[in-house]
């Protein structure tokens, strides 16, 4: 997997923690770098850690399944984005109503401990699933998940100060490109595998 192929990956997964982090900006009166920079961890971080779990859990099971492992990396990445494409289309700036909740809460509890656990374990499970793809992939996976943790950290830093001035205006707009990403990812993956395309 190419750099750029990573980058449009890791952006796409960081679409869920993006949009969330809009809704925490969005229930702040006012945002420091210190508050972006917290919610940049937890959600950089649990994106970054999702994959590497997946990673060893796919490594497990590599050699018994090599030989449809371009079918399980379209299927899994295809699963999510689609599933990220159809809540994209549900209710404007419906997220998921106990998810959003949870990410608004009040002035006082927005950025504590157990919301952000729980916040950036529901928006990184997604990770987890892409993480069994690398370990078929045969993806150098420290530098892959460094990579992922550092997009989502960034983006979602900048979600929180977005959300702070322009409220949930692009919500669903950002989750339904995140979502075809990983699913234009996924193709190509398996029409690399199946001798239907190459790049020279």
């Amino acid at each position: 997997m190419s750099l750029i192929e990573l980058f449009i990956l890791a952006v796409g997964l960081s679409m869920d923690a993006f949009a969330v982090s809009i809704c925490k900006g969005l229930s702040m009166k006012k945002v420091s770098l210190k508050q972006c920079g917290k919610v940049g961890l937890y959600f950089g971080g649990f994106q970054g850690l999702m994959p590497l779990i997946g990673y060893f859990l796919g490594v497990q099971f590599k050699d018994y399944i090599t030989s449809v492992d371009h079918w399980i990396a379209f299927v899994l990445l295809g699963f999510i984005g689609l599933n990220m494409i159809r809540e994209s289309r549900e209710k404007d700036e419906e997220i998921d109503i106990n998810l959003a909740e949870a990410a608004v809460g009040t002035y006082e509890d927005v950025l504590s401990f157990k919301n952000m656990i729980m916040l950036a374990i529901a928006t990184s499970i997604d990770a987890l699933a892409v993480g069994v793809t690398f370990a078929f992939l045969q993806v150098d996976i420290v530098p892959a998940v460094l990579f992922i943790g550092i997009i989502t950290f960034v983006l979602s830093m900048v979600g929180v100060k977005a959300g702070n001035i322009f409220g949930t205006k692009f919500k669903a707009k950002a989750e339904f490109a995140g979502g075809l990403i990983l699913i234009l990812i996924g193709l190509k993956i398996l029409l690399e595998h199946l001798g239907l395309l190459t790049f020279p």
